[in-house]
């Protein structure tokens, strides 16, 4: 999820005009056949065709490795009907986009969002552009419209067996009028969106031609590392430049708003060993006792607050669950800070002169980084840009946290007119996170005399995203993101089960350490903690896992359905190979429902995963390849959180700097992957994050099954399963 900053078209074209125009960034001298390809009218904002037939698409929302970028182009050139294997694409810029009344849309990339939000508005600019191209050949022909047909980038007249290609009308569509009301092709009649089709970014990852923002180089560039003050809150009290003015390659040392101290040198090395052996005195500030055992006592204190906001109610669950007596079922359960750890840490380029600011950042909102960039350049909006380049990770950090744009360009203000890339090492990075944030959650239910859940209490104690990023996003004090996936309805995360009384609720607790939207966000802990005490009230029962969970779930078929698939397919009514052991999980998150079955073994206390089947019903798949790679990709991302993720706190500051200490799965512990994609149509989900959390809970049910011990608390790495 990512922050919507509210830019004006007003505001920018004020500020463009006092800058003497719109310059659209760093312009190298151009080519003859480059400076003709960019004479290349476009036909709508959305499709530029060049005269070889070449259709450039252009995407706002950002590539980050999920495929997005891809994904929007088929579903572009599924509407104009054009020839594939010629499509390539561009990012526009956030500037253009605001001089433009925000033609394309929201720049934000975040929530499994990209294609879910944005399907309908970009069909329709493929569809516009359609039919400009059709109307300007029939115009040319002097036949009606309707009688033309567009296909593989070429216009026919079957009357008069007269054909033309797109790039030969291209010009004479721009003039055409823009339609404003234009039909959608049927999902059913989709012949380049529902294609398992490669992806467009691959070759140029593989070859290396691929430009990342570390990777970013122009004429006179130079580097920045930086340090901020390691605790929470802590401040920058002084440094001593002079030690290390003198040392090779070194520009200058710069005071970085209150917190920080970057050195700019020839090159980022030279930049970094400089900072490593500038003197810095910190202000620490008043978090030095914080620790995550301080925290965890704050955060179990909640379990018994009245002060709790409801998310989720039915009946009258605690007066039920007063009344049940000895047929009352209760775990704890605690999920641990994340850390989002991206392969490229967090960097930007930023070029400042006292009328213009320019910035080239790998970046999850582009909008939101051209605000930061104006607001540290201190320059109208329109006198600034943002050159968008691919991610090399984001997951949620790149989106609403921008603090690396604002030190990349407070740091080019100190040499005006020369561009500098800001990189953080891998410690700066680890310890200036926004972090998955850490909550408990007790789980109490109530049992009948035939083993039905009766009443259910939900308790989630501890932080709130919300509260800390986006506080205009809070309903009355409560963060309604916290109840991801147990909502009682609503598109973005039902609750599955059908409890005759039912109590979900927060107690809001909210350390010092800064939370952020880390993929998947709060669906990973909440299905964590709902999937294992189903588990554990099914065991109470005595009835199987999946038997127990259908009696809860009659009303809510969808939810079934992806769970009834992986059961099937992992052969859950069948004995499983000697040694191995089953779990299951379900969850509704992101739009989407899905589901995921494991089997395991354990054999002398260690663990092996030998296969996950997974299912994924999105309502409609643009491309089934991509899918498939971004549920396994979801389980690794999820089995690495579940077996080694943790980031722990002391003295105020996080404990893990760097890989050695904040580790990640490794080749030999991913498990088999099959995916089930199941679409069953009337809507569109995200797919980027929602079998993250389901990863957890069904592994941990089949360790349960295996050993019979209970994990309740992540990472696994902390616990003994011999």
């Amino acid at each position: 999820m990512t922050v919507h900053t509210a830019l004006s078209r007003r505001s920018f074209i004020v500020g463009s005009a006092a800058a003497g125009g719109l310059s659209l960034g760093l312009r190298l001298p151009l080519t003859a056949e480059a400076a003709a390809a960019a004479r290349q009218p476009e036909v709508n904002a959305w499709v530029v065709v060049k005269p070889d037939d070449t259709v450039v698409i252009r995407i706002a929302r950002s590539e980050m490795g999920q495929g997005a970028l891809t994904g929007l182009a088929q579903l572009v050139a599924e509407e104009l009907q054009c020839d594939w294997s010629k499509v390539t694409t561009e990012y526009p810029t956030p500037g253009e986009n605001l001089a433009r009344d925000r033609v394309w849309g929201s720049f934000s990339t975040g929530g499994s969002r990209g294609i879910r939000e944005s399907h309908d508005y970009v069909r329709k600019g493929g569809a516009a552009a359609r039919q400009m191209l059709v109307a300007a050949a029939a115009e040319q022909w002097g036949v009606p419209a309707a009688e033309c047909t567009a296909a593989k980038s070429v216009i026919t007249h079957a009357a008069s067996g007269r054909s033309t290609t797109y790039g030969r009308v291209a010009e004479a569509a721009a003039r055409q009028p823009v339609p404003t009301d234009v039909p959608l092709r049927d999902p059913k009649d989709w012949t380049i969106a529902g294609q398992p089709l490669p992806r467009l970014d691959t070759a140029d990852k593989l070859t290396g031609k691929q430009v990342y923002g570390t990777d970013l180089t122009m004429p006179g560039l130079l580097n920045a590392a930086i340090k901020a003050c390691p605790v929470f809150g802590g401040r920058l009290a002084s440094f001593d430049a002079a030690a290390v003015a003198k040392m090779p390659g070194v520009r200058k040392v710069v005071k970085v708003d209150d917190t920080a101290v970057a050195v700019v040198a020839d090159t980022w090395w030279r930049a970094k060993t400089a900072l490593d052996a500038l003197p810095i005195v910190w202000d620490e500030g008043p978090n030095t006792d914080v620790s995550s055992a301080s925290i965890a006592d704050t955060l179990r204190k909640g379990f018994d607050a009245d002060d709790a906001f409801v998310g989720t109610a039915a009946g009258d669950a605690k007066t039920a669950l007063a009344a049940a007596g000895a047929r009352i079922v209760t775990a704890d359960y605690a999920y641990p800070y994340q850390n989002h750890a991206t392969m490229e840490p967090m960097n930007a380029t930023a070029l400042f002169t006292p009328r213009r600011c320019e910035v080239w950042v790998p970046t999850q909102n582009g909008e939101a980084s051209l605000a930061a960039a104006a607001e540290a350049a201190g320059l109208p909006i329109g006198r600034c840009e943002v050159h968008k380049i691919h991610l090399g990770g984001g997951f949620g950090r790149r989106g609403n946290f921008q603090d690396y744009v604002r030190q990349a360009v407070s740091i080019a203000k100190e040499l005006p007119g020369t561009p500098v890339k800001l990189i953080w090492s891998r410690e700066e990075d680890m310890l200036h996170g926004a972090y998955h944030p850490t909550t408990q959650c007790r789980m109490t239910g109530a049992l009948d005399a035939q083993g039905n859940l009766t009443a259910l209490h939900m308790r989630i104690s501890g932080q709130s995203i919300l509260a800390a990023v986006r506080p205009e996003g809070m309903q009355g004090g409560k963060d309604p993101v916290v109840f991801q996936g147990l909502n009682g309805g609503g598109a973005e995360g039902a609750f599955a089960y059908t409890v005759p009384d039912l109590l979900i609720d927060h107690a809001m607790r909210n350390p010092p350490v800064p939370p952020g939207f880390w993929r998947g966000v709060n669906l990973n802990q909440n299905t964590f903690y709902v999937e294992s005490f189903m588990d554990e009230l099914a065991h109470a029962a005595g009835q199987d896992p999946l038997a127990f969970r259908r009696k809860l779930m009659a009303r809510h078929p969808r939810h079934l359905a992806v769970l009834e698939a992986v059961a099937e397919r992992i052969g859950w009514q069948t004995k499983p190979p000697e040694g191995v052991h089953r779990g299951l999980a379900q969850i509704m998150g992101f739009g989407s429902y899905v589901a995921a079955a494991a089997e395991v073994s354990v054999t002398g206390g260690k663990l092996k995963i030998h296969r996950i089947v997974a299912a994924t019903d999105a309502g409609h798949v643009v491309n089934p390849a991509q899918v498939e790679r971004q549920v396994e990709g979801s389980f690794v991302y999820g089995l690495s959180a579940a077996l080694h993720g943790e980031c722990t706190v002391k003295g105020g500051r996080m404990e893990q700097e760097n890989f050695d200490s904040y580790d990640v799965l490794r080749l030999a512990e991913m498990p088999a992957v099959e995916t089930i994609i199941m679409p069953s149509g009337g809507f569109w989900g995200g797919v980027g994050e929602p079998t993250i959390a389901v990863a957890a809970p069904a592994v941990l049910n089949a360790v349960f099954a295996a050993t019979g011990k209970r994990i309740r608390d992540l990472p696994l790495k902390n616990h003994k399963l011999a």
